[in-house]
């Protein structure tokens, strides 16, 4: 992501493009593990009834090979020539010691979640279980970023180094959008709430409703996986020629309105012809809504810090939503299938107004545009 952007540079049209392009070969990467993986152990012997472990041995050695092309690509591309202005001068005994504080601290994160889940209370339903799960986050969290500081404070990492590489940041983007970075943070932990959450169990949607794996597969993993890819290039196209808040808008509407399809879905059941058509035009918004929102978190970081200013916003882009979404189920079971689509329709509604606001607050001069 850090290299798309600083490619790109301050080209926002660029960024659109460079997204919808990341977009789609996120989508074919996904069917080449998938369901590529899947082809090629069935070619090679080994089937739902008959387990060939020789079959899937061949099938990981080619799946490493295919991770070969991005490590070969990796190794062969120049970097780019904003990084290399910042990076040059520092030593691989500084970046050693910022992967030592990285390590210990995302160490101290995993043990404070694991002892708190033995002492925390279980149980309660699902809005108390909610909380006390963000109390564990929020607590871990705190014991990671301690544990970094006494390492800093004991000499193992400089405190200049770190402060440079973790501070400066998270302070550039509060410096550079003031009091309306409050308001962008809040836009980027809700815009994708719509169909995360719902994607969630769509699976088991699938299944309750009565379709079979094959149908499943054929409808999801295939047909889906392209209308999404088709959905990025419109929204890279679009953004080119429309201002990116505008096309946030358009995708957070149509992310919000297509959960309504499933709602039909609902009552309908059974319905091939009705299932792709809602599965088509869900991937389709989603594709859309997804590069828009790349090529604005793109737009929103500094030149000088995109990698670790881009990793906070695409963390916290999916935090709120993949929360909530490890509740669907017992959402769906107190409101059903028709409430629960209808609900996270509705999720949507917040996101507008986010959206409104943002561009009314900062982009209102330029038109929409985002940079």
């Amino acid at each position: 992501d850090a290299y798309r952007i600083e490619a790109a540079a301050d080209d926002v049209a660029m960024q659109s493009v460079t997204a919808a392009t990341y977009n789609a070969g996120y989508r074919v990467g996904m069917i080449v593990a998938g369901a590529g993986a899947l082809f090629l152990a069935a070619r090679l012997g080994s089937h739902e009834n008959a387990y060939v472990y020789a079959a899937w041995q061949q099938t990981y050695f080619i799946m490493a090979a295919v991770m070969g092309v991005g490590v070969a690509t990796t190794l062969l591309m120049r970097e780019p020539a904003a990084s290399e202005r910042h990076t040059a001068a520092r030593s691989t005994a500084d970046n050693l010691r910022l992967l030592l504080l990285f390590l210990v601290s995302v160490a101290a994160f995993v043990a404070a979640f694991s002892q708190l889940g033995k002492v925390l209370p279980q149980g309660g339903g699902p809005l108390a279980a909610f909380g006390w799960e963000a109390v564990r986050l929020l607590f871990s969290a705190a014991a990671a970023s301690a544990v970094g500081a006494l390492t800093v404070k004991s000499g193992l990492v400089p405190k200049q180094l770190a402060v440079d590489t973790w501070i400066h940041p998270v302070t550039d983007f509060f410096e550079r959008y003031g009091k309306s970075a409050l308001l962008l943070l809040a836009l980027i932990g809700v815009y994708r709430i719509s169909d995360i959450v719902a994607g969630v169990i769509s699976n088991v949607f699938y299944q309750d409703m009565g379709f079979s794996k094959e149908e499943i597969a054929a409808a999801v993993k295939t047909f889906g996986v392209v209308m999404a890819v088709a959905g990025g290039f419109l929204g890279g196209l679009l953004s080119q020629k429309f201002a990116l808040m505008k096309m946030m808008m358009t995708g957070a509407v149509l992310a919000a309105l297509t959960n309504l399809l499933f709602v039909a879905l609902a009552y309908r059941g059974h319905d091939v012809a009705f299932m792709y058509l809602a599965v088509g035009f869900d991937n389709l918004a989603a594709g859309l809504a997804g590069a828009v929102f790349i090529a604005f978190l793109s737009a929103l970081t500094n030149i000088r810090f995109t990698a670790v200013q881009y990793a906070i916003f695409s963390s916290l882009m999916t935090l709120l939503p993949k929360t909530l979404g490890g509740y669907s189920g017992a959402m769906v079971d107190k409101i059903g299938y028709p409430g629960f689509f209808t609900l996270t329709a509705l999720l949507g509604v917040p996101v507008l107004l986010l959206v409104y606001l943002a561009e009314k607050k900062l982009f209102g001069k330029n038109g929409g545009g985002a940079g």
